[in-house]
This record gives structure tokens, sequence and C-alpha cells, in this order.
């Protein structure tokens, strides 16, 4: 277990104090895959870095596995960092090394035999389907092989706690699914706890279950990603939702919206959001069956979080007054969060 009791910390250069956590209150259990969440800045990458205490709070506590990090002696904070592996953004590997001697460094810092070690660095070549390249260089893999070693050396310890920090950004969407499906592997293999930093939300909605967002060294919002992803209260949290949205929204669309809304005619656009059970039942099939106005679908989207379905529609609503308030009061009866769109709001935003 990891726990933030009241963690804030500041920075002091040159006369001018930089506070980059403020009272940050924090559990994540063994066994989770916790997303920490925000834009740059935020002060996601100073928490991480207080797990494994490159950075020591300012005030209050960091514990892990029931040991209060700053009351630990030298050799018991040493120990305790042998089982926290890192993942990093750029890879961090050595140029000059081959893949098995990067993937043996951890190893040989706490002088394992050479047989064990050649053993170990070869299990996990294997693991992440690299194999092949114990004897090849850095500048000589892809991206996405880079990345593998990376996490290939930060198992070598055999950690209880796997820190990603945007390991992923780097890389390309296939490649950034691949290690995504590699960490969620590694999870329910090793039973390992995973801390990962991201500025994605896709990045959340894919393998965490449970996220953290921050603003300014705050935590805004936390809970579970289904909560936290379905019923945002914080604007930034919002705003992180409506980007995995609007990134598979067709160019175009939202022009669209704007010059269908501003036609009016007894036409209104509505944003709906399905939930479980909404988003397995033909809501809409049964509206349209019910001839009272005219639905055109302009869009829609869905998700799978924790084996539980989220979808978000764009629709187009025709008909008379009644009829319009008859069809959402419809929806929201059967679980599904209507929202109408305004013309202003789209304009003032942006985005939907």
């Amino acid at each position: 277990m990891i726990k933030f009791e009241h963690v804030s910390k500041q920075y002091e250069r040159n006369g001018v104090t930089t506070q980059a956590l403020n009272d940050i209150n924090l559990t994540i259990s063994k066994g989770d895959i916790y997303g920490i969440i925000g834009y740059s800045g935020a002060g996601k990458s100073t928490l991480v870095r207080l797990i494994n205490f490159l950075e020591k709070p300012t005030q209050g506590n960091v514990i892990i596995q029931n040991k209060v990090l700053n009351q630990l002696s030298s050799t018991e904070l040493r120990q305790t960092r042998q089982k926290i592996g890192m993942i990093f953004q750029h890879f961090n590997l050595l140029e000059s090394k081959t893949v098995f001697e990067n993937i043996a460094i951890p190893l040989i810092l706490i002088k394992k035999d050479k047989h064990s070690i050649k053993q170990k660095v070869y299990e996990l070549l294997e693991f992440v389907g690299l194999s092949d390249k114990a004897n090849s260089y850095p500048k000589e893999l892809s991206g996405g092989q880079k990345q593998r070693i990376g996490i290939a050396r930060a198992l070598a310890n055999d950690p209880d706690i796997l820190l990603c920090d945007e390991a992923t950004s780097a890389l390309d969407p296939q490649t950034t699914q691949a290690i995504l499906d590699l960490i969620k592997k590694i999870n329910e293999k090793y039973k390992i706890t995973v801390v990962l930093i991201t500025h994605e939300m896709h990045v959340i909605e894919q393998i965490c279950h449970k996220v953290a967002v921050m603003e300014k060294g705050k935590i805004i919002e936390q809970g579970n990603v289904l909560e936290v992803f379905g019923q945002p209260k914080h604007q930034t949290t919002q705003n992180f939702v409506s980007s995995v949205i609007n990134n598979q929204i067709p160019n175009g669309v939202v022009e669209n919206l704007l010059e269908i809304e501003g036609k009016k005619d007894n036409i209104k656009l509505f944003k709906l959001e399905f939930l479980g059970r909404s988003a397995s039942e033909p809501v809409m099939n049964s509206l349209i069956l019910q001839q009272k106005v005219i639905v055109n679908i302009l869009f829609a989207h869905m998700s799978e979080i924790e084996k539980t379905v989220l979808g978000s529609m764009f629709v187009q609503l025709k008909g008379n007054d009644s009829n319009i308030k008859q069809s959402v009061h419809y929806l929201r009866e059967r679980g599904v969060q209507v929202t109408e769109i305004k013309h202003w709001e789209m304009s003032k935003n942006g985005n939907i």
C-alpha cells in the first residue's frame, strides 16, 4: 500500500518559494493500477518522485508498505527502493551498453551472481517479447522496443511497485496500446501495484482502476475511473474526458453542428451519455420507433471501462417543442444523461 498523509512539497530557489504539492492525501491499494493525471506543472511528477523518495516532502508523511519513508535509515530506505521499479518517458537506456547489460544493471548493483543475472535477464527478455535482442544496442531498437527494455529493467529486482512516468508519451498510438497491454499483463501476472503518471485521459481509460486528477499541486478529484470518467465534477476533469471524445470526432462535425443548430426550425442538439445498462439497451431504437421526433445521430463514441460500457452520442432532434421535451424525458427515465448543446457554448469552448 502507498499512502500520502497531508503531504506538501516546496522548492526554494533564489529566494522564491514554489509550492509543487499542497496537502496531498491519497491511498493506493496493493495490486491497483492507479492513474495520476494532470496538465504540465500540475505536480504529478513530483508526487511520483516522492514515492521512491528521490524527493522528500516538506510536510507530511509518505508511507510504503506501512513504513514511513522519512523515518527510515539509509539502509532501510535503499532496501525499500529496490522493490520500486520505474519506467521513464525517454527510456533512460545506456547507449554504450547492450540490451542484456542494460537490463542487468539493477542486478549487478545488488551483487547478484552471473548465473542468476543471466537467467533473470533472459526470462525478462522473453516476457517482454524481445528474446532475440539481447546483444543489440539501444540505437538499433524502435521506440516501443526501447520501452520494453526499460520495462524489463524495471522488473529486474521483482518490485512490489512499478512507477510509470509518462511511459507512453513518446510513442505512436499503436505502440502505446502494446505497452499499455504489457503493463496490464504485468499487473495481472505479478500482482504489482502500478502508479501511472500521464496527461492523456485515454491512457487512464485503457488500463487504470482508479484515478486522481491534479491541478496546481492539489488533487481536485479522485475515485474509480468509471465514476470519475462517467460523472466528472471539476472543470479540469471534464476537459480531460471531453478530450477523449473530441479526439474521435471526424473533422468537420463540430462545424456541421454549429450550422445545423444555427438554422433552428424546431431542431435541437443534444449530448447523450450512456452508462452501463442504458448503454447496452436499444434506447435510441425505441425512441426512433415512437416517431414523435426525427432523430439524426451525428456522432457516437463507446468505451469499455472496468467491463462497463460508457458511451457518448450527439443527436439532432426535430419536432415540436412538446415532442422534443417528451423524448428527453423518455431518455432520462432510462438512465441516459441528456444535455442540450447551445450554439454559444460550442462557439465559446471551441469543441463539444
